[in-house]
């Protein structure tokens, strides 16, 4: 499978474009498409474009509200929940992500826990919008079931991710952004559309044995043995249970039944620093670590140690500049003329 390289906003236009014609207003289209982009550029194209036509699929058949009315109820000083009324997940998390900062800048922390959402794409855009403002964020969300808990032969939790970002004064963000699966599930459906074998530890198939077949996965494998496990249930009970939303096996499935709403739970947190510390010094201090860790001397095979989201921000440097690579079998359903009956 062949790869095409498209300029990065004529790649946003694209996308934004394909779900316009399916009946999605035009400024959360051009939200979910910044979402997925910002994904394809930084190399995660799990949670790239090639979403597109799975959230038009459901568009179409009912599965995600088009027109939401969000609310929010604050419950407290600091906290608040955001109703996402089945809209799309990158437009709800990032009104909701807004929301926290506001409450940071005035009251030191926000949390805000979302409600009635769908898939939200990469948390890195949303712990960045934190980490952009000088404060610190933190995103997680739980999805359906596909990962086998630590001794088990069968899924219970998702690949449940969650994600970090650290504001510096002269670097960019520090931002971790993962899975507690081995491999998130995009990354199982891009090698799928590659025709790529995967690591062997990334999932099992139907009889619980590890494959290097994508199209024989069925489920994925916590990382780390029982430290994934553990930080899936986390983030299960933060953004599901806390949130008065559905845990594990209860929650409606991503692929199939997309006539049904997903209902599903985030929890965003955003610390401000200043309320702890000088921001100054706490900003240098971040560029000060990211500085000592540059000098630390390789191992082989490595040019340099870099901090986490490091090499995917250099990645999205290079894309802004000279383009985004994706499947051009993508590429030809972005561009592809849609007929109205």
């Amino acid at each position: 499978m062949t790869d095409i390289v498209v300029e990065y906003k004529k790649l946003k236009e694209l996308c934004s474009n394909k779900l316009q014609e399916a009946g999605v207003p035009a400024d959360h289209a051009d939200i979910v498409a910044n979402v997925l982009v910002h994904a394809d550029s930084r190399g995660v194209s799990s949670h790239g474009v090639l979403r597109t036509e799975h959230y038009v699929k459901r568009v179409k058949e009912g599965g995600i509200n088009v027109n939401p009315n969000f609310s929010i109820k604050e419950s407290g000083p600091v906290t608040a929940i955001f109703n996402g009324d089945d809209g799309f997940g990158h437009v709800v998390s990032k009104h909701a992500m807004d929301h926290a900062i506001m409450l940071a800048q005035k009251n030191g922390v926000g949390m805000v826990g979302v409600i009635n959402s769908s898939h939200c794409g990469a948390l890195s855009y949303f712990v960045n919008q934190a980490a952009q403002t000088n404060l610190i964020g933190m995103a997680m969300t739980h999805t359906d079931k596909l990962v086998v808990p630590f001794g088990g032969a069968e899924p219970f939790f998702g690949t449940n991710p969650i994600a970090y970002g650290f504001p510096a004064k002269k670097n960019k963000p520090i931002i971790l952004d993962m899975a507690t699966s081995n491999a998130a599930l995009g990354k199982i459906l891009h090698a799928r559309e590659k025709g790529k074998e995967i690591p062997k530890d990334w999932g099992v198939d139907k009889n619980g044995n590890p494959s290097s077949n994508p199209n024989d996965v069925v489920s994925l494998l916590p990382f780390g043995g029982p430290k994934g496990y553990g930080l899936a249930m986390v983030v299960d009970i933060l953004s599901g249970i806390m949130t008065g939303s559905a845990f594990g096996p209860h929650i409606n499935p991503m692929y199939g039944d997309y006539n049904k709403m997903r209902k599903l739970g985030h929890f965003y947190c955003v610390i401000n620093p200043a309320m702890f510390t000088d921001q100054t010094t706490f900003l240098e201090s971040i560029d000060d670590m990211i500085h000592e860790i540059h000098k630390i001397q390789p191992v082989e095979g490595f040019n340099r140690v870099m901090v986490p989201g490091e090499p995917e921000q250099l990645r999205e440097e290079e894309s802004i500049q000279n383009g985004v690579s994706i499947p051009e079998t993508v590429y030809e359903y972005l561009t592809q003329i849609t007929t109205v009956s």
